[in-house]
């Protein structure tokens, strides 16, 4: 199916002409000719029957008898085919916030994710004819792309993965608003956005897994600290060396390096001993 324009004209028109027929019919009824005031009347009643209101933002599709004779999609009062159902179609901007689904990333964890989805129609005749029910068929494929895009990627990245669901939020929204409308194109629907709005470990891994996120967090500070604690030391080192101060050997070096980076990486202060001499 595929949207086209319904015939109509202007409903004040429409009317002033069933106003003037109506007239007739009583002009020839006070004229005592009776077969053709009937005739008009319901030739007036007929034309009646195709009066209809279309308000901002709705569409009317129009069918005769079964068959699909086009939208009405501007607003106003308007005299289309007698005879026919006029159904209603929103095209305004709506939203639909997903429950909670409980999935398994790409490396198995599982995780509750949810997400909102920004829609609108924009094919009357494909939300009417080619699914049957456009609301309940967004809502259905809505939860299943984000059910794909959701075993597609990993929660997090611990080894060093290009996109992951917590990280790249832009990425997955783009990613899923992509699918969401190869699947909503059939029903006449564009969608406008989609982002998640909920992304959290399930219940029973997420103690374990912050545990994992404090050591890769740990971990990766500790790795900071080394390099530019080993820095430092060489930093002093050559500049010991180059200023002539204090001749070092190679034993003396490997004990500063190894007091500086002690210093430097312990989780505590520095608590440096002053070497006196002898008292005697």
């Amino acid at each position: 199916m595929k949207e086209t324009r319904a015939w109509s004209m202007n409903g004040y028109l429409g009317i002033l002409i069933l106003v003037l027929l109506i007239g007739s019919a009583a002009f020839l009824a006070w004229k005592q000719q009776w077969i053709l005031a009937v005739i008009i009347f319901l030739v007036a009643a007929v034309l009646a029957t195709g009066i209809t209101i279309v308000q901002p933002n709705q569409a009317k599709v129009v069918i005769f008898f079964g068959k699909y004779l086009g939208s009405i999609r501007e607003s106003g009062l308007f005299l289309t085919v007698p005879l026919t159902v006029r159904d209603t179609i929103s095209l305004r901007v709506r939203n639909f916030n997903s429950n909670k689904l409980k999935v398994n990333d790409v490396l198995g964890n599982p995780i509750e994710i949810a997400a909102v989805v920004v829609f609108k129609v924009v094919d009357s005749a494909k939300a009417r004819f080619d699914v049957e029910d456009y609301e309940q068929f967004v809502e259905i494929q809505s939860e299943t792309a984000i059910r794909h895009v959701a075993t597609k990627y990993p929660y997090d990245a611990f080894e060093d993965e290009e996109i992951t669901l917590r990280g790249n939020p832009e990425e997955i929204s783009s990613e899923l608003t992509k699918n969401l409308q190869e699947r909503l194109n059939v029903a006449g629907v564009e969608v406008i956005e989609a982002r998640l709005t909920h992304l959290a470990y399930s219940t029973e891994i997420a103690s374990a897994m912050l545990q994992r996120q404090q050591a890769a967090a740990i971990l990766s500070a500790r790795q900071k600290i080394v390099s530019g604690a080993v820095s430092m030391a060489q930093m002093a080192v050559q500049q010991l060396q180059e200023s002539g101060t204090v001749e070092l050997d190679e034993e003396r070096k490997v004990n500063m390096v190894n007091n500086l980076l002690v210093a430097i990486i312990s989780d505590r202060g520095a608590q440096p001993v002053i070497n006196a001499g002898s008292l005697y």
